[in-house]
């Protein structure tokens, strides 16, 4: 196949796409997958040199056809976790099912980790809480209360906080404070696009599928926290909270004597920028906290200017004022 022939799905893959393909995941093995998943970084520079697996991709949209997302897709059809040349194999064979299945797929990057600076964060607002994430999946965040967190200090101290199945380990840089407790949440609900109902095996699989080969901790922190949301599944409504009365309709179930919170954990880059500011907007309008961890660059929602060229990671803010640098899955948080 030579590049714009047509791919196995019977769609067309013109030059440039195919080209885009190869640059995007060119740039997935050299920025992204290194110290994270040598099997991710390996089969990202294979569909880097190889334009007819590049261009089997070029037909989907930009956003269903990301790394992460093609090599979940993959796995989760069955592909070997393998060296490339294995797992190209894999694709050519059954390209129409990979192709299709990456069409209505996004990342919907589940990571509990992200409720240690969610915790730091709602320590700082009285209870009870009714908490509601937009772009919630299946949940795994909407559960602070309920997981176990070893809080690493300067000093080399480990100080504990709560219990559960599901332990998150997160590094205090800068003298940031210890979080003295969990919060009182007594309501929690989740919008997305494709919610991800936890009680359902299928969902479990793909949020599992998520989770980068060789991240063995990751895929244990994923799979317990799965189980507490199957078994207490969250509230979880399908619909594009950027969309007018979407968001509005979920808040007004929260009960009336708890304090509404609205997390939005890493989900902000994944809103087009019409619709991402038009979103923040209507937050800041609400009866509501509101919880984010974005890049400095994201938008220009803070309260307090920012130097993003200087600021190392994502900011930590509550109703726009930042509180804190963190790590975007959660592994550490430095005060500022």
């Amino acid at each position: 196949m030579t590049r714009g022939d047509a791919g196995q799905d019977g769609g067309m893959a013109p030059p440039s796409v195919t080209d885009d393909v190869m640059a995007r995941y060119a740039r997935f093995a050299r920025d992204e997958a290194p110290g994270r998943s040598d099997v991710y970084a390996d089969w990202a520079r294979g569909v880097a040199g190889d334009d007819e697996l590049a261009a089997i991709l070029a037909p989907l949209p930009a956003p269903h056809r990301q790394p992460p997302v093609v090599f979940a897709v993959t796995r989760l059809l069955g592909a070997p976790v393998a060296a490339y040349a294995e797992w190209a194999r894999f694709v050519r064979e059954n390209a129409a099912r990979v192709v299709a299945e990456c069409a209505v797929r996004t990342t919907q990057t589940n990571e509990p980790l992200r409720c240690a600076p969610l915790v730091a964060a709602l320590e700082r607002i009285p209870g009870p809480i009714a908490l509601l994430e937009i772009g919630a999946s299946a949940g795994l965040c909407l559960f602070p209360d309920r997981y176990a967190y070893r809080f690493g200090t300067s000093d080399g101290a480990v100080q504990a906080l709560g219990a559960g199945a599901v332990r998150l380990d997160a590094e205090l840089q800068g003298g940031f404070a210890v979080p003295q407790r969990l919060p009182d949440v007594v309501w929690r609900a989740g919008i997305d696009v494709q919610p991800r109902d936890p009680r359902v095996a299928e969902n479990r699989d793909w949020i599992a599928s998520l989770v980068w080969p060789g991240e063995t901790e990751r895929q244990a922190r994923v799979a317990a926290a799965l189980e507490v949301a199957r078994q207490d599944p969250p509230l979880l409504i399908e619909g594009d909270a950027a969309e007018e009365g979407v968001l509005a309709d979920l808040a007004s179930r929260a009960p009336r004597d708890a304090t509404l919170v609205i997390a939005t954990p890493g989900v902000l880059p994944h809103v087009p920028r019409v619709a991402r500011e038009r979103l923040i907007a209507r937050i800041r309008k609400m009866d509501a906290r509101w919880i984010t961890i974005d890049s400095p660059r994201l938008h220009d929602a803070w309260t307090t200017p920012l130097d993003a060229d200087a600021w190392e990671g994502f900011v930590l803010a509550l109703d726009g004022e930042p509180l804190a640098a963190v790590d975007p899955l959660g592994s550490w948080i430095r005060a500022v």
